[in-house]
């Protein structure tokens, strides 16, 4: 399945054009393409489809056209209903806009890294999937909505490979293509310092020169402006005699795009010791890269979350991943932590600040008028501008809820978005998780190796097999108890074995430099509600294995239903494991064994008489 909007608006299966006829098809099938994998409200296709004088039935005409749509276009491509509106799924469609997005993107990167032949090959690649005016047959309002934005993306992959074929020297071939490109849109500087390049290289410098005072005059005429950077640069660059050494290449004249610098990557290295995570690991680089690999149109956008309790190593396999994917994201690599070591949310407005510079901002754009740091909303619009058509793998890493990541994520689906958290963020639109449980025996068994020494392992298998069974399979832990092990050569494994089989000191022992297991796990039941903490404390000294939310009701004085529904709020924040039902087909929980013992551990949480002053 093929779709066009690059020029009049087209479906066609194979060689066969599919009949969708009338200018209200047209649109509602175009807007559904450039939604690109999100829904499209029934209000926002009104608007499209009449603008502010919708008729008494535009609910049953929109209704009446998707339908239409779906018998049309058949089982290749889904128009589903979800609430408030539709979204249209084809993921092995090509589109041409998509397409040519993904081809101008090559281009751009080929220009960065000065392979010319390359970038203007790409770029005109690009040119040709143009059949003349986009949106050519769809309403006014939808034109008015969209038409500007991809006109100048067409318009800027034209100058980039002008700008291509002029470092290769091609000058003498594109003086009429850009004459007339001048002529047509006589107030796009880049344009004119282009033929100012163009006219010079072939010995025309009094054209070029004109050419300059031409244009200078449109602006003021036009615009009420004077020349800006281009044609300025140009300008001072004839006059100067630098271009004296023609026929190579003048960057002054040359290179109409500001000197590009390199792509962010702000992800910190990938753990030495990492293991095992295989099967996870597959499938979000499988996830993050399949639809660009195979050529197929990225309708959905790539939200990946990965899930767990604190320790189990959600980091660490999102930085695997990462690394892997790198070269798939030539626009960069951004990383920020959203939450910090004690629990705090990190403040919206810092964290776009951080994004924002990584991406090229300076300090001016980020500011107000008044000079003061702008508003959320509107450092939201600036991020997502400079995120529109890069493509970008996004890290965030820690998020504490869906509000938090809703500011973060970018509208198009260039750009690839992977979470960590220890919350289930279920409401993440386009999202798919990942849950990590701690990792199996032999997993366990390997990291100890890596880190410990594989020797000491193979020596005393049961002792490493204890070792094992005491950290609970959890990573932080069990990378703890392993320096602890590499901190202590004369150690036998059978002595930090017998250490670790005491459960009340056990918590305290996985405790060697910056990796305190107590501490990141006692920081994570810190994070609930007031009204949760006493009830987890209690709940963790009594439970010690399998319980139902019937058994903690009994033990919490709450009616059942209340108990439930604490019991899966911790499910939800990775404090408490589901596991299976019982007889009677309830729903069964469990701690995990050291966080169990840390919420035992905890002194300071507040006794329940201080809970009823509080409210």
């Amino acid at each position: 399945m093929e779709f066009r909007l690059l020029g009049p608006v087209e479906a066609r299966d194979g060689a066969r054009r599919i009949a969708v006829s009338g200018t209200m098809m047209h649109t509602v099938l175009a807007a559904l393409l450039l939604a690109r994998g999100r829904v499209v409200s029934d209000g926002r296709l009104s608007e499209l489809l009449w603008g502010w004088d919708p008729p008494a039935t535009w609910n049953a005409q929109i209704y009446t056209y998707i339908s239409r749509l779906r018998k049309l276009l058949g089982p290749k491509v889904d128009l589903v209903r979800r609430q408030p509106g539709y979204l249209l799924v084809a993921d092995a469609a090509r589109v041409d806009v998509v397409e040519f997005g993904r081809l101008e993107r090559l281009g751009r990167r080929a220009m960065e890294e000065r392979r010319w032949t390359q970038a203007a090959e790409t770029l005109r690649q690009a040119l040709d999937l143009w059949q003349g005016p986009a949106l050519a047959d769809v309403t006014p309002h939808l034109a008015e909505a969209e038409l500007p934005q991809l006109e100048e993306e067409r318009m800027s992959a034209l100058e980039h490979r002008i700008e291509a074929d002029l470092a290769l020297g091609r000058h003498g071939q594109l003086t009429s293509e850009l004459a007339r490109l001048v002529g047509e849109f006589p107030v796009r500087e880049r344009l004119r310092a282009q033929l100012m390049a163009a006219l010079y290289r072939c010995g025309r410098q009094a054209e070029a020169l004109r050419t300059f005072h031409e244009g200078r005059e449109v602006l003021a005429e036009e615009l009420g402006v004077g020349p800006g950077p281009d044609l300025t640069t140009a300008y001072q660059s004839l006059l100067s005699g630098e271009l004296d050494n023609l026929p190579q290449p003048a960057p002054s004249l040359t290179s109409a795009v500001p000197a590009v610098s390199a792509p962010p990557v702000m992800i910190p290295p990938l753990p030495a010791d990492f293991i095992g995570r295989e099967r996870e690991f597959d499938v979000l680089c499988r996830r993050l890269t399949s639809k660009e690999a195979n050529g197929r149109a990225a309708f959905q956008p790539r939200r990946l979350l990965i899930s767990g309790m604190p320790g189990v190593g959600k980091t660490a396999l999102a930085l695997r991943v990462a690394h892997a994917v790198a070269d798939q994201f030539p626009d960069g690599l951004l990383y920020v932590q959203l939450r910090s070591d004690d629990g705090t949310v990190a403040d919206c407005g810092e964290v776009l600040v951080t994004l924002l510079r990584a991406l090229g901002a300076t300090s001016e754009n980020v500011l107000a008028p008044n000079g003061e740091l702008a508003r959320t909303e509107e450092l939201v619009r600036r991020y997502r501008t400079r995120t529109a058509g890069r493509k970008l793998l996004i890290l965030l890493d820690d998020a504490a809820n869906e509000l938090q990541l809703d500011p973060l994520l970018p509208d198009t689906t260039d750009s690839a978005v992977l979470v960590t958290s220890r919350n289930r963020l279920s409401a993440v639109p386009g999202s798919w998780t990942v849950a990590l449980d701690p990792m199996e025996t032999g997993e366990s068994l390997d990291l100890l190796s890596v880190i410990a020494g594989g020797d000491r392992i193979s020596a005393e298998p049961e002792a490493a097999h204890a070792v094992v069974e005491a950290c609970g399979k959890l990573p932080l832990a069990l990378r703890a108890a392993a320096a602890r092990l590499a901190a202590r050569p004369h150690w036998q494994m059978t002595r930090l074995a017998r250490r670790l089989a005491d459960p009340a000191s056990r918590i305290e022992e996985l405790r060697v430099s910056t990796l305190d297991v107590r501490q990141i796990l006692s920081a994570a039941l810190r994070q609930r509600p007031l009204s949760e903490r006493d009830l987890i404390c209690r709940l963790a000294v009594c439970a010690a294995g399998e319980f139902t939310a019937m058994a903690a009701a009994v033990l919490l004085r709450l009616p059942e239903n209340a108990a439930e529904e604490f019991l899966e709020r911790l499910v939800e924040a990775s404090l408490l494991e589901a596991h299976g039902i019982d007889a009677t087909g309830a729903p069964c929980y469990c701690f995990h064994p050291l966080l169990r013992l840390t919420a035992a551990s905890l002194e300071d949480f507040p006794a329940e008489g201080e809970l009823l002053r509080a409210g």
